[in-house]
């Protein structure tokens, strides 16, 4: 038993892993556990060494000094002070009158504003709550089927995780070892893409069932003619400014992503400031959410240090390396696996414990493979936000539902009463977006172009234009005389002395005389 133990010790810790989080035991928690019980299981078998633990102290110093990571409570604090400044409402109000008359316009105007969102917020919580809270109320009373309500809300809030300045391109950023600049890039087409997808569907659906979202009344259309072209400038121009100022910044080169993300904060505090809707309990929110949000981070990935001491100690990292390198179908094999398994985690695990936890053993197989790691990041981000979208841990679905109608409701406007909003509507809505979502994964997978663009920004050198100027010595060739040995004369006594009979060294002292003992 001893031996087959040491001789598995590190799948026997990984399934261990996913055992205890499939549990619910919190993240943080169980990835720690894990590290320090199979690294005492490890010291007993003479796998390791006792002195591996010293290490511990030194990864979470790396952890609390990483500058990096400073851009997540930057960017969810800007989040979240747009959000309840109320910037979500006045675009949402703006664009469902400006698309209004047009069937489907109120999905059209959750996707539009989904994605500005998602560009000045970063924050997936903060978009679906407002849309939820605002937009749904209105297309339950204007008769949308409660399925493609839910369904675009959720999924036009995910937009969030991969339209920059996403948060978890951040983490995917710091987890492979790469710019955030060039994630941010590269991501940028397919998030851009997905909402069109989105769109798509949406446009399908007012061909097949157009019942299910039907066009404003025009009672409803309370804003027209220039009243409301004014309208979508006013309320247009202060977030693209703020997107110009967070993202704009760090695709020039002006701004890191950290610095990038203390502008947007400073920018959301003015924004509020000039509305008139920065109060000291919106602050007071903000800033408690964002601590913990940040605090859940910053706990999973010390976490995940500890349980990467061990796995790497015990030398799993070479275990998942043998075991995905040996698939058959190289790069392809090896893509497609890691993408079925990420598709499944993400039905138990959220994006920062994937990030955390799989990404910085499939970083280093993937390089391996010549894959280029900026893309198979912006590839696993997308994967990744399936598990915002379906049971039994979807958060779009369970921010969805805590603001969603449980009980029948009178409506404010219309005085009707409408019926509840139910959890299998919300789950069998968001089937639709997680199916588009896979249809991304495959175009990002068919067509790498999509993402490798970032690399045009960069400078290439070509190694024909490389030319070294050596110098030569003394006024002779660098390599001594032409035809001779590079290092002296072939076959020469390499302990001889240098100095030639005669010769003095300065001040006139003779050389030394090897010959003599």
């Amino acid at each position: 038993m001893t031996a087959f133990l040491a001789a598995n010790l590190a799948p026997i810790m990984f399934g261990s892993m996913l055992l205890f989080l499939i549990a619910g035991y919190p993240v943080a928690f169980a990835l720690a556990a894990c590290g320090f019980g199979f690294g005492f299981i490890g010291i007993q078998l003479d796998l390791l060494s006792p002195n591996l633990f010293q290490a511990i102290p030194d990864r979470i110093w790396s952890v609390m000094s990483n500058e990096t990571l400073l851009a997540i409570p930057y960017f969810t604090f800007m989040g979240l002070v747009l959000e309840r400044s109320g910037m979500a409402e006045d675009l949402l109000e703006t664009i469902g009158q400006l698309f209004g008359p047009v069937r489907g316009g109120l999905a059209y105007a959750v996707i539009f504003v989904g994605a500005l969102l998602a560009a000045t917020t970063g924050v997936v919580a903060a978009s679906v709550i407002a849309m939820g809270l605002i937009s749904l109320p209105i297309m339950l009373r204007y008769g949308y089927d409660r399925r493609i309500a839910t369904g675009v809300i959720a999924a036009s809030g995910t937009l969030a995780q991969i339209i920059p300045p996403s948060l978890v391109l951040i983490v995917l950023a710091d987890q492979l070892g790469r710019s955030v600049g060039d994630m941010y890039a590269g991501a940028l087409i397919p998030g851009l893409m997905l909402m069109v997808f989105y769109a798509v569907f949406i446009f399908i659906v007012t061909l097949v069932r157009p019942d299910w979202v039907p066009a404003l009344p025009a009672s409803a259309r309370t804003l027209r003619g220039g009243k409301l072209a004014l309208r979508v400038l006013t309320t247009l121009t202060p977030p693209l400014v703020l997107i110009f100022l967070v993202l704009g910044t760090i695709f020039i080169g002006l701004a890191t992503p950290t610095e990038g993300g203390a502008m947007g904060a400073v920018g959301a505090l003015g924004l509020a400031l000039v509305n008139r809707r920065l109060t000291w309990k919106i602050l007071h929110q903000a800033m408690e959410a964002t601590a913990r949000l940040s605090a859940f981070a910053m706990f999973v990935l010390l976490g995940a240090r500890v349980f990467s001491l061990t796995f790497y100690g015990i030398d799993g990292h070479l275990w998942v390396e043998h075991l995905l390198t040996s698939l058959p179908g190289g790069q392809i094999g090896f893509l497609i696996a890691v993408n079925l398994l990420v598709f499944f985690l993400a039905f138990f695990l959220d994006y920062f414990e994937l990030a955390f936890i799989i990404i910085p053993l499939l970083g280093p197989v993937a390089e391996k493979l010549g894959i280029d790691l900026i893309w198979f990041g912006v590839l696993l981000g997308i994967n990744m936000q399936t598990s915002f979208m379906h049971p039994p841990f979807g958060f779009a679905l369970f921010f969805l539902r805590s603001v969603a109608p449980e009980r029948p409701y009178v409506d404010k406007v219309t005085g009707r009463t409408k019926a509840p909003v139910t959890s299998s509507q919300i789950y069998f809505g968001a089937i639709p977006y997680v199916l588009i979502q896979l249809l991304m994964v495959a175009t990002v997978l068919m067509f790498p172009g999509l993402v490798t663009h970032y690399k045009d920004d960069h400078a290439a050198v070509a190694p024909s234009s490389v030319k070294l100027d050596v110098q030569p010595l003394n006024g002779g060739s660098p390599f001594g005389a032409p035809g001779a040995p590079p290092f002296g004369n072939a076959g020469a006594d390499p302990f001889a002395p240098a100095t030639s009979p005669g010769t003095t060294l300065p001040g006139g002292l003779p050389p030394p005389d090897f010959s003599k003992p």
